[in-house]
């Protein structure tokens, strides 16, 4: 069962002057983190119980590159919190959605993470979320 919004993705080129402009519209920033397997950095800024979580590419070849690249900067996906992520990727799975990641694999703040392909979530990149608390 997904339970909230846990976070917006956001693709940025510039991670410094996206958390000045955040800080600009009165939220603080929680934490920056490297995400080395994804290639990413990121920044947390909270607003309510959902994060905007912004995300620099730390290589020309990240995905966050490449969706820059292609489409700009803007919202890269839209993440939701579940428990027992495996079991709601077997369950997803079996209603015919594609999955990106058939099995969980560790994102930021240490959480497990899979994807779900836009071709079956009405074009929009989906997050699946599992805090690890």
């Amino acid at each position: 069962m997904l339970k909230k919004i846990n976070h917006i993705g956001i693709a940025v080129k510039d991670i410094e002057a996206a958390i000045e402009f955040y800080k600009k519209l009165g939220l603080e920033l929680e934490a920056v983190e490297v995400v080395e397997s994804q290639k990413v950095k990121v920044a947390f800024i909270p607003i309510g119980e959902v994060r905007i979580e912004l995300l620099e590419a730390t290589s020309n070849n990240s995905p966050i590159a490449k969706f820059i690249e292609k489409k700009g900067e803007g919202i890269h996906h839209l993440a939701f919190g579940t428990d027992n992520l495996q079991d709601r990727l077997d369950e997803i799975k079996t209603k015919g959605i594609k999955l990106i990641d058939e099995i969980p694999r560790k994102g930021a703040h240490n959480a497990n993470i899979a994807f779900l392909h836009p071709k079956s979530t009405c074009g929009v990149l989906v997050e699946l979320c599992e805090e690890n608390k």
